[in-house]
C-alpha cells in the first residue's frame, strides 16, 4: 500500500458528513472528510486515509473557526471515539442532525414531510445509561485500559473521565481499570458492559445503586479474581455479572439476585430487565420520546394497536394504558419473555406479546391475521422494509415510525408514500445521543 502523504494542507469546510466530519474538496475535486472540522471553517489538515472516491484527514490547526465552534468539555475528545461533536454548539448539533434526516428523505425516499417537528432534547451530559467498554492490557504503559475505542478502532482510548456516561459509572473508570489490572485474568477480559436502572431500596445492607457490570471473560476466573470483583461491587454498590460465553451464559456473581429496573412514572410503570437487554440509552429523552409517539399516534380507548420491534415493551405498555388492546411483536425471544413479565408486573392484562423474526416471511403468524387500528414500530438500523411489504396496511389509519437510522427510515417512508399512497404528515429528530453523530428520529404517516 502506498504511503500516505502527511504534509499538512489547507482546506475550506463546506458541509458536515453523517458521522460528524467536515466535508472539503481537494483542488482536483476529490472529496476529503476532515475529523474535527465544522462547516464554514478553514483548517490545516493531515491525511489519514485514502480511498478511490474520497480521502480522510484530521484537523491539526483551525485557521478560521466557525461561530458554532466551542471548547470540548472532555480532554479525550478527538482521541476517544465515544463522541464526534463536542466541538459543535449543542443547539447546532441537533439542527445538523435534522438536516441529515431531511436530506435522506429527499435523496433516498424522494419525499418531504408536510411538517417538521420541533427537535426533542433532554440532558446532554451524563445521560448514557448503557454501553460497552473495551478492555486491553497494554504492556508498554504497564496498565489495563478500560474505555471506548479510539478513533483508530485498533486501540482502546486511555480515558480517566467521560462526560456522556452517567456519572455513577464514569467516575469509577479509573477504579475499574485498576480493578481489572489486578486480576489474574486481565489479559482474557475483552469487554465490560454497563447498564443503569433505578437505585433499589437497601434492604440487605449492600447499597445497590442500580448499576450492573457484565464482565466478559475468555477463561474461567479464579476464586481470587471473583473475590476481587465482589469486593469492588460491594464497595461501589454495583451488581456484578459474569459472561463466560454467549448471551445465555450471563449470570450474577454479586448480589445473588439483583433487581434491575427502571420506571416511567408518568404511566405508573416499572420495567424489569436483564443486564444485556436493550433499553434506550437516554432515560430522560426516552420518556419524552414515548410521550411524543403517543401524541402523534393519537390512540383512542377503543383502538387495537400493533407495536412492532417491541423489545421489553417500552412503547407497548404505555400504549396499554390508553387503548383497548395492544399487541407487541419482537424478534428476540428473551425480550418477549421479559415483556410478558413486565405486563404482569404492572398488572396489565390488555397487552400480548409474540416472538417473530420481522425480516422473514410472516404469512403464518397469528397476529398478522388480526385487525388493528394503528401501527407503531421502532426497528433496528436495518429498518422495517420486509415487514411493511407484508402488512395489510389499509387497516391502519395512522403509523408512527421511530428510527435509529435516517437512511432506512427514508427508504421505508419512500415505500409508504410513493408505492402505498400514505402521506408523511410530520417528522423530526430526537437527541438520544448528544455530542455524537447518531440521529434518532420519528415520523407520522396518515392514509
Amino acid at each position: 500500500m502506498a504511503r500516505i502523504d502527511q504534509t499538512p494542507f489547507e482546506v475550506e469546510i463546506t458541509d458536515l458528513t453523517h458521522d460528524g466530519r467536515g466535508v472539503a474538496r481537494r483542488p482536483d475535486g476529490k472529496a476529503v472528510f476532515v475529523a474535527g472540522a465544522l462547516p464554514g471553517e478553514r483548517v490545516m489538515a493531515t491525511q489519514t486515509g485514502r480511498h478511490r472516491s474520497f480521502d480522510e484527514a484530521r484537523t491539526v490547526e483551525v485557521l478560521h473557526g466557525a461561530p458554532e465552534r466551542v471548547a470540548p468539555r472532555c480532554v479525550h475528545f478527538g482521541t476517544c471515539s465515544g463522541c464526534a461533536l463536542q466541538h459543535y454548539d449543542e443547539a447546532k448539533q441537533i439542527l445538523a442532525k435534522q438536516r441529515v434526516l431531511m436530506e435522506n428523505f429527499e435523496r433516498i425516499g424522494h419525499i418531504t414531510p408536510e411538517r417538521i417537528l420541533e427537535p426533542l432534547t433532554d440532558a446532554s451530559w451524563g445521560y448514557r445509561r448503557k454501553g460497552r467498554f473495551s478492555v486491553r492490557r497494554v504492556e508498554k504503559k504497564d496498565k489495563t485500559l478500560v474505555g471506548f475505542r479510539e478513533t483508530d478502532p485498533r486501540f482502546v482510548a486511555d480515558i480517566g473521565e467521560c462526560h456522556t456516561v452517567i456519572p455513577l459509572v464514569a467516575s469509577r473508570l479509573p477504579a475499574l481499570s485498576a480493578l481489572v489490572d489486578g486480576l489474574q485474568a486481565r489479559r482474557e477480559i475483552p469487554q465490560i458492559e454497563f447498564i443503569v436502572g433505578d437505585a433499589q431500596p437497601d434492604t440487605d445492607g449492600n447499597g445497590f445503586s442500580g448499576v450492573a457490570l457484565t464482565i466478559r471473560h475468555l477463561v474461567p476466573l479464579s476464586q481470587a479474581d471473583q473475590d476481587a470483583l465482589v469486593a469492588f461491587g460491594r464497595e461501589h454498590g454495583f451488581a456484578i455479572f459474569l459472561q463466560p460465553g454467549g448471551v445465555d451464559s450471563v449470570h450474577a456473581l454479586w448480589p445473588a439476585s439483583p433487581k434491575l429496573a427502571f420506571s416511567l412514572p408518568q404511566w405508573n410503570l416499572e420495567f424489569l430487565f436483564r443486564p444485556l437487554d436493550f433499553i434506550q440509552v437516554n432515560a430522560g429523552l426516552n420518556g419524552k420520546m414515548i410521550q411524543l409517539a403517543l401524541d402523534l399516534l393519537d390512540p383512542k380507548p377503543e383502538d387495537r394497536v400493533l407495536d412492532l420491534f417491541a423489545g421489553l415493551g417500552n412503547f407497548t405498555l404505555p400504549l396499554a394504558r390508553r387503548v383497548r388492546e395492544v399487541v407487541g411483536v419482537e424478534g428476540e425471544a428473551g425480550l418477549v419473555r421479559r415483556a410478558r413479565d413486565n405486563a404482569a408486573h404492572n398488572d396489565i392484562a390488555n397487552a400480548e406479546f409474540h416472538a417473530a423474526d420481522l425480516a422473514k416471511d410472516l404469512a403464518g403468524e397469528y397476529w398478522m391475521k388480526q385487525p388493528f387500528d394503528k401501527l407503531l414500530l421502532d426497528p433496528p438500523r436495518s429498518g422495517a422494509d420486509v415487514v411493511l411489504a407484508q402488512l395489510p396496511l389499509k387497516q391502519f389509519d395512522r403509523i408512527v415510525y421511530v428510527s435509529c437510522h435516517p437512511a432506512s427510515l427514508a427508504r421505508d417512508a419512500g415505500f409508504l408514500v410513493n408505492e402505498r399512497g400514505w402521506k408523511l404528515k410530520a417528522a423530526g429528530v430526537m437527541d438520544m445521543f448528544p455530542h455524537t453523530a447518531h440521529v434518532e428520529s420519528i415520523a407520522l404517516f396518515e392514509r
